[in-house]
This record gives structure tokens, sequence and C-alpha cells, in this order.
């Protein structure tokens, strides 16, 4: 069962019994879509954030940083962050948390951007359903390339040398846990009142971004007919892949809830490659995502981010098409 069954249920409720609104109308759709993830997102973003503030005190984080940095040859960090990326279920939103974390923690910024690259485009569920609707050669390409995506864009931002154009307020998180001191580890119960409020301030920072974020792609995913792409993408040619990444920003999805729409796309006879370009889009570069970034990102980056991933996903939807031509 989903483990965020009861969540969606109560969106359900709320939607369809406490407000009323008649099951199938779009505007039922959309505000069941925006409690359902508004409500995940944030409780996802305790649960992290609050475990994260954990780990950072009791885990020695340099370690990690060391092994990484000891391990830049051949691009061996950016393989692992990647990786990891790819085993956590986390949809773009919800990994930046995490992402905070790996930077409050001095992990090198193009490692973190690895990790946070891969994490939304890969999920064991999308692909079971990969497997199911396309096969498993599709399934094992698309892994492959969701890793090499991110492996790419994390090296060429790290290379970029961006530090700071992340938000101050980021690296003085790190700086005031350093002068407090972190040799002598305390009990938890006795620190996690103080975790707890960091956990929180994180939270407080960007939860309006989260808001409105959500509510953008609420409206888009209960008023914006799934016809409406699939009509300019069937008659789009060689255009298709650039085509489908943008009109994918402005939706909100993670990548499991995008398979079905990538599968009526493939069945109206939109090549493979245009079609996975479209979800990779769809959860790696949502304008949502972009939202909430901006609150830890200065735009500088966050335009960087966004074209450096971009054009990933452009040229991987190209090889797809090549590839199962």
């Amino acid at each position: 069962m989903d483990i965020f069954y009861p969540l969606e249920a109560f969106a359900n409720w709320v939607t369809f019994v406490l407000l009323g609104i008649e099951q199938g109308m779009q505007l039922g759709n959309a505000v069941q879509f925006f409690i359902y993830d508004t409500s995940k997102i944030f409780v996802l973003l305790i649960i992290i954030t609050h475990l994260m503030s954990i780990l950072q005190y009791y885990f020695p984080v340099e370690k990690l940083r060391d092994f990484l940095v000891k391990n830049k040859l051949y691009g061996i960090d950016y393989f692992f962050a990647s990786v990891f990326g790819s085993i956590t279920p986390f949809c773009s939103c919800s990994s930046i948390p995490l992402f905070i974390g790996f930077l409050e923690a001095r992990i090198p910024l193009g490692v973190t951007f690895a990790f946070m690259i891969t994490s939304p485009l890969i999920n064991e569920v999308a692909l079971a359903l990969m497997i199911g609707s396309f096969g498993w050669q599709v399934m094992v390409v698309y892994v492959i390339a969701g890793i090499a995506i991110g492996m790419v864009g994390g090296f060429v931002l790290g290379k970029l040398n961006m530090e700071k154009y992340v938000e101050d307020f980021v690296w003085k998180v790190h700086a005031q846990k350093k002068a407090n001191g972190e040799l002598k580890k305390e009990p938890l119960k006795k620190v996690f009142p103080q975790l707890s409020k960091e956990a929180f301030g994180i939270i407080k920072k960007i939860g309006w971004y989260v808001v409105f974020g959500v509510a953008v792609g609420a409206m888009i995913h209960g008023f914006v007919p799934d016809e409406f792409f699939g009509k300019f993408l069937e008659s789009a040619g060689v255009w298709g892949v650039p085509l489908s990444v943008i009109l994918a920003v402005p939706m909100y999805a993670n990548a499991s809830g995008a398979i079905p729409v990538i599968e009526a796309l493939v069945a109206k006879g939109v090549p493979i490659g245009t079609a996975l370009a479209f979800m990779m889009a769809i959860v790696g570069l949502s304008l949502p995502e972009a939202m909430i970034l901006k609150k830890v990102l200065k735009w500088q980056l966050l335009a960087i981010f966004f074209g450096v991933v971009t054009v990933g996903i452009i040229f991987i939807g190209y090889l797809l098409n090549i590839f199962f031509a």
C-alpha cells in the first residue's frame, strides 16, 4: 500500500465530502491535488529536516565529505551522489531539504547537484510501471540516462564554482553550528528541541514557496487536459524533444504520476524519447521546484542549473529516439 494513502484519503475526503465538489470535475482534481501534494510535501519536509538535523549533529559528515573528496578521480563522487539520488523516493520539491542539508555539511556543490538532479528522475515505483508499460529495455536505458544527467550536470555545475550564488542563510546555519561547537555530543533528548527549532526554521523559510508552487501545479493538473500536450508533440517532428521539455516545465508531478501520461502519448504516436524527455522535464524542471529553489539559490545559479538539466534532457531524448527508432 502507498505510504501516503492516508494523506490521499484525507485529501479526497476534504475535496469530495467536506467541500462537496463532484468527482471528475476540473476544480475537484485541482483542489484534491493541492491538498494531497501540499500535505505530503510538508510531512516529508518535517521528517527529512529533522532527520538531517539529527544526522548532521551525530554523523561525522567530515568523513563523508573527505570520502567524496578522495574519490573525485574519474567522477566517482558524482556517481555515488547520482546513485544515492536514484534510490531516494522523493520528488523534486521534497528532495530540497536533503539538498540544503548536504550544502550545510559542506558537501561540494556539484556533487550535491548530482543528487538533486537524479533524485526526482528515478524512483522504484516509476521503474516498475515503466517495465509494465514499455519493457525492461526502456527502463534500463532510462535509469542509465537519468544517472548520466545527474553526473554530467553535477560535474558541469561544480566546475563553474558558483557557491557564492547559494543564499547566505544556508552557510550561516553551518557557521552557527560550528561556532557552537560540536565536539561533545549531547544526548538526543537534550539537544532535540534545538535541532527541531533549526528544522522548523528551514521549513519556515521555504514553506510559502511550497504552497505557491504546488498551487501552480494544481491549477495546471486540474485545468490543462493531457490532450493539449499530445496535440503539439504528435506533429512536431524533429522539434518534438525540445518542445516537449518546454511544455513540461509548468507542470508538476512525480515520475510515477507521469507514467500514465507518457504511455498515452506513446500510444498516440509520440516517439518514446520525446515522451520520456517530457516526463524528465515534468519531474526535473518543474516551475514549482524553481519557485522553492529560488529561496535557496540566487537566480544566476538557478538559471544555470535549469539550463544544464534542460540540455541534458534534450540530448537524452534525441538519443532515445535514435536508439528505439
